[in-house]
């Protein structure tokens, strides 16, 4: 019988970080990638840290 490879094995995330979703934050505008905790409420995550979310807006 053939065993299946690491690899091969189907599934959920199995450490390819540059295949998840990503968006810029609204305060600093860096590039946040999707987070399993977003996992439920991708859509409304907006800042990337507390730090982000307790600042005002970046404008420009």
């Amino acid at each position: 019988m053939k065993e299946k490879s690491r690899s091969e094995a189907p599934g959920p995330f199995r450490g390819n970080k540059a295949s998840l979703p990503s968006k810029p934050c609204l305060a600093c505008g860096r590039a946040m990638s999707w987070r399993r905790s977003w996992a439920k409420n991708w859509a409304e995550v907006k800042y990337c840290s507390e730090r982000c979310r307790r600042s005002p807006a970046k404008s420009g």
